[in-house]
């Protein structure tokens, strides 16, 4: 990802991410269910690196186990590479923690772009207080191997109902989180910053007493009217 589609993508809403890839047939790429931890810390942009859960089996799932350096999900937190976004299919489930507030400060500390799970995070107080974006379900108190098995990194996975492939790019705001298909991103990006452009100048109108018809969605006349607004007057 380019640092111009970066910049572009943490300037426009996921709404008007969500209509540029509804044009381009993609109907399903926001994740549902799933809100910010922190109204402070709501703008993510980065590749996808997943994490998957099943469900948890007793006799594999204990704290012995989870103390092992080959526990999958401890790997994740120190293989999420820097300015990637760790993605966790927790099946929606909250019944115990997808992380808890250590986990979430290695991230951060390892320079990662933030952390989305459509189960919970425990120790939600703190981690909100790390001004680190994190997304969930709802808090979820209980130790993880409670009710999840770590299974495997950066495979394909669901979140929040939607499909996420290891490297896609994914972008949040306070309304949620959106996840683009990675070859598509530089564009959905351009795009995106110039309807962004486009409804500054719709909203000011608007503002002035005109109505939508003819104005929003965009018409040829409307578009010329903008290109003059954008020009800026006359000197």
């Amino acid at each position: 990802m380019s640092p111009q589609t970066q910049a572009q993508l943490r300037a426009v809403s996921i709404s008007t991410l969500s209509t540029v890839l509804f044009k381009r047939g993609f109907r399903n790429r926001v994740m549902q269910g799933v809100g910010p931890l922190s109204p402070s810390a709501v703008r993510m942009v980065g590749p996808a690196f997943t994490l998957r859960f099943i469900p948890a089996r007793e006799d594999l799932d204990t704290m012995e186990d989870y103390a092992l350096p080959t526990h999958v999900q401890r790997r994740a937190i120190e293989e999420c590479p820097a300015e990637h976004v760790l993605v966790i299919d927790a099946r929606g489930d909250r019944g115990a923690a997808s992380a808890g507030d250590i986990m979430i400060a290695r991230l951060k500390a390892r320079g990662c772009a933030g952390a989305v799970t459509d189960g919970g995070f425990r120790d939600t107080a703190d981690i909100a207080a790390l001004g680190f974006p994190a997304f969930h379900s709802g808090p979820a108190t209980p130790s993880s191997p409670i009710r999840h098995h770590p299974a495997d990194l950066n495979l394909p996975i669901g979140c929040g109902g939607v499909a996420v492939y290891p490297g896609d790019i994914v972008v949040s705001d306070s309304d949620g989180v959106i996840v683009i298909p990675r070859h598509l991103a530089d564009e959905v990006a351009a795009e995106a910053m110039a309807m962004t452009e486009y409804e500054t100048f719709a909203a000011e109108q608007v503002a002035q007493g005109r109505s939508i018809f003819g104005l929003f969605p965009s018409t040829e006349e409307s578009r010329a009217e903008f290109a003059l607004w954008k020009d800026g007057p006359a000197v």
